[in-house]
């Protein structure tokens, strides 16, 4: 169950990342619901994401709380 949420939230964060406002947005909600180390691999697949999209870079804020 766990992991779906983590494949869902991905898919998500990858939908919204054509804008930045939405994309933080998500994220925020992403951190509350998901565990530690599913936010840790998260990280990971952010910053690939962040290779494609850099006015993302912004949100990565919400990831160092």
């Amino acid at each position: 169950m766990a992991r779906a949420m983590f494949d869902y939230t991905k898919a998500v964060l990858k939908k919204v990342s054509f804008d930045v406002n939405l994309f933080c947005k998500e994220l925020k909600k992403a951190l509350q619901r998901l565990l530690p180390h599913e936010i840790e691999e998260l990280k990971i697949w952010i910053n690939s994401l962040i290779q494609q999209n850099p006015q993302l870079n912004q949100c990565l804020i919400y990831l160092d709380e």
